[in-house]
């Protein structure tokens, strides 16, 4: 592993350099305020401002900016309301019904008024008992609001005057993330690797990869000055992320036959030189989203052209001494892997000269697209849609009833006084942080913090009883809160740990001497709070993964057949529209990683309810090959060339009436005759095998051609390919549907055995 790589990746994010944001217009109010005395005194201020900035999620900046404005609205509203009604316990039963049910409910409009959601909760918990407003209450939530509006400020000054950082900073994470695709696929060139282990680690990864292109899709296409002033940065920087998009297609077209490629080429050193330029490769994608995420220009780290013709040179001398009339057919896909490290590699410098800032290519990039078909849906904030999810069979209804009953559970524990609880709203933001509407989320999160709260608690206690210097421990401070706020999004343990350091400094700043009483109350709150979330995670209107699985099979099945009408249409040579087909490959790509995620996220779920987890499991694997098969086959479409050879129509009509199949019984209707004589029509492709024959007698003939130019290949090695992709795609389609076919006859096995019982009993 690069540490060195690593480290700049770490340092240069988007996370990072949000987390020294935050935890500076956190800290700088707080020393102020301690240099004049009154830090305990106006706590609430810090406070504010640190809530007000965790629901500053990545995005466009008016959507950003409207959310924070919306939050210091719920965030004073909410402790205003918990401070009037501390004292009388039916009102504050009645408080947390109501804000428990609204601030759960709003999560339907997106993950950005989600956020808003769950900390107005934590709000509501902080006040909830009045511990820390004392006797003034209108004076503190005065201090509260200051604090909160000052992160607002804060927010407005360092957009104002760097538009376009977190644009580069998403972008170059894109990058980084393709280069770590691209790692894991180079490992399947490697010696005797591990096939299932890295289908899965490709499928992870493309959630990943769908997951961040979303977010970075709404943040540039909808940030003004990007998309609409003809700046060279914000043209630049919309041709990164397009680029960034086409290699991610690029990089899906690797997908071969690897298994038969090591058995065709194990006695050789090829494939191991694959795997090491690919590894190249990503090195160079790395060091692009660095610079992206620094904002400065990127330099190659290696030649990639020596490097490329060293790779070339060692395929040739191969191919020259051990050619045969029984290889040649193996010879001609790995001809064409070669192609596709040519044409990444090629993408991978015109990159580089990108970043030569190139004020002439950056002016003359007009993209042609409507940019609103590539953004990710989100619900319109209106009334319909919130009271539409008012019913029970609503998910986001669900999540919102166990909240607020998790939350009743957890305030009740804190009336009894002889249990000793001395912070009782730890216990209240605690089931707010781990409890989520998936059961497999909220189980994982609850380990995650547990341990990380058991570890930190271990190591702050530590900290406090061996070092007694302010400033050494203020530093600690700082270090934690920058730390915890890094990995809040993606490492959720290593946040929970930052997070319990920085709060026992913070606590033994405010009230030294009582860190024994923290460390207790700490660690005891999260077991209550962890045990409260389980419970209610499990028995209350739990919605289980398999219950989303045959939804999200279909869009997967309908997708991957529009992604490969759109691919096939140019070989028909029918109209081919860009923006249809770029609309296409990525709803594919979205739906197979939708479906992939909730599969995940089923095997953490309770064993009761992984129901037909194998065919949900050979139903991703399929989708995956499909769609990365389609993306090979588009490699092809190109405008110069012409493949009458291969019987196009033919093979459309076989490999769509498979895949219509396949959707024909996840939808429940019949599958007609005609779909089943199109799945059975052998295509024409007999000159190509008829040019197969010929090159097979020439190299028995001995007349075999040194071609050592790496950047073309022969007409035949590209028909032998398209027809080999044509093949696996139709193979996988076929496989998919014996898949739902035997899952639809042993549910109907069973049925038909159970209602035989109950008539024979």
């Amino acid at each position: 592993m690069n540490y060195s790589a690593e480290l700049k990746k770490f340092v240069t994010s988007q996370y990072v350099y949000s987390a020294i944001r935050i935890t500076l217009a956190t800290v700088l109010p707080c020393l102020v305020l301690a240099h004049f005395g009154i830090l305990k005194e106006y706590f609430l201020f810090p406070l504010g401002t640190s809530f007000v900035a965790l629901t500053d999620q990545p995005g466009p900046f008016i959507r950003r900016r409207n959310a924070l404005t919306f939050a210091i609205f719920c965030f004073v509203f909410v402790a205003f309301i918990a401070s009037m009604v501390m004292h009388v316990k039916i009102l504050v039963f009645a408080e947390i019904i109501i804000f428990g049910m609204f601030f759960s409910l709003i999560g339907v409009y997106g993950q950005r008024l989600a956020a808003v959601g769950s900390l107005s909760l934590v709000v509501m918990a902080i006040f909830i008992d009045g511990h820390l407003t004392g006797a003034d209450i209108f004076k503190s939530l005065l201090i509260f609001a200051s604090g909160c509006i000052w992160f607002l400020l804060i927010f407005l000054i360092v957009t104002t005057i760097q538009p376009y950082k977190l644009a580069s900073q998403m972008i170059g994470e894109n990058y980084l993330q393709l280069a770590e695709f691209l790692k894991i696929k180079a490992n399947y060139y490697e010696k005797n690797p591990d096939f299932d282990k890295l289908t899965t680690q490709v499928i992870a990864k493309q959630i990943e990869i769908k997951n961040l292109q979303e977010e970075t899709r709404e943040t540039v296409f909808k940030t003004r000055v990007i998309v609409n002033e003809s700046t060279t940065t914000s043209r630049l920087l919309m041709l990164m992320l397009l680029n960034s998009m086409d290699l991610h297609e690029k990089l899906m077209t690797s997908e071969s036959d690897y298994e038969k490629l090591q058995k065709s080429f194990e006695d050789t050193t090829i494939l191991v030189s694959i795997h090491d330029y690919l590894n190249l490769l990503a090195e160079e994608m790395t060091n692009i989203g660095i610079s992206l995420q620094i904002g400065t220009k990127a330099r190659p780290v290696y030649d990639l052209d020596e490097e490329l013709r060293n790779l070339n040179h060692h395929y040739f001398e191969l191919r020259n001494k051990k050619i045969s009339p029984d290889n040649f057919e193996n010879f001609m896909i790995l001809r064409q892997i070669l192609m596709r490290i040519n044409e990444i590699t090629k993408e991978i410098n015109e990159i580089y000269k990108v970043f030569s800032q190139n004020v002439k290519l950056a002016k003359s990039l007009s993209t042609g697209l409507d940019l609103r078909k590539f953004m990710p849906n989100e619900e319109k904030l209106n009334f319909r849609v919130l009271r539409n999810n008012i019913s029970f069979s609503s998910s986001h209804f669900r999540h919102a009833l166990r909240i607020t009953i998790a939350l009743l559970i957890g305030y009740s524990f804190s009336l009894f006084q002889f249990l000793g609880i001395g912070h009782t709203y730890w216990i209240l933001i605690t089931t707010v942080a781990i409890l989520k509407p998936a059961y497999s989320i909220t189980k994982k999160r609850n380990l995650l913090r547990l341990y990380g709260t058991i570890v930190g608690a271990v190591i702050a206690y530590g900290i406090l009883h061996v070092i007694h210097i302010n400033a050494l421990l203020f530093g600690i401070l700082l270090l934690s809160m920058v730390m915890c706020f890094s990995f809040l999004k993606g490492k959720y343990f290593w946040a929970v740990l930052f997070m319990t350091i920085y709060v026992f400094l913070s606590f033994n700043f405010l009230s030294p001497g009582n860190i024994d009483i923290i460390f207790r109350d700490r660690i005891v709150d999260t077991v209550i709070a962890g045990l409260i979330t389980s419970l209610v995670a499990y028995i209350v209107l739990p919605v289980w993964e398999h219950t989303q699985n045959l939804d999200l099979m279909r869009k997967s099945a309908e997708c991957n057949l529009s992604y490969f009408q759109s691919v096939i249409a140019k070989f028909l040579d029918e109209k081919h529209n860009l923006e249809d087909y770029k609309v296409k490959r990525k709803n594919a790509i979205i739906s197979l990683a939708n479906l992939s995620d909730n599969f995940q996220r089923m095997i953490s779920e309770p064993k009761n309810q992984q129901k037909k987890l194998e065919v949900v499991h050979q139903f991703v694997a399929t989708s995956h090959l499909v769609t990365a098969y389609t993306a090979s086959l588009s490699q092809y479409v190109k405008d110069n060339e012409k493949y009458p050879e291969i019987d196009a129509e033919g093979w459309s009509k076989k490999i769509e009436a498979e895949m219509q199949q396949v959707s024909n019984l996840l939808n429940g209707d019949t599958i007609s005759e005609v779909l089943k004589m199109e799945s059975r029509i052998e295509p024409e492709d007999s000159s190509l095998e008829d040019l197969i024959l010929k090159r097979k007698t020439e190299l028995i003939e001995n007349e075999g051609y040194d071609r050592r130019d790496p950047d073309k290949i022969s007409h035949l090695t590209e028909l032998k390919n398209i027809h080999d992709v044509l093949e696996l795609i139709y193979d996988v389609a076929k496989e998919q549907r014996k898949v739902i076919e035997n899952y639809k006859n042993e549910s109907k096995n069973m049925t038909t055995a159970g209602t035989a019982t109950l008539q024979q009993s």
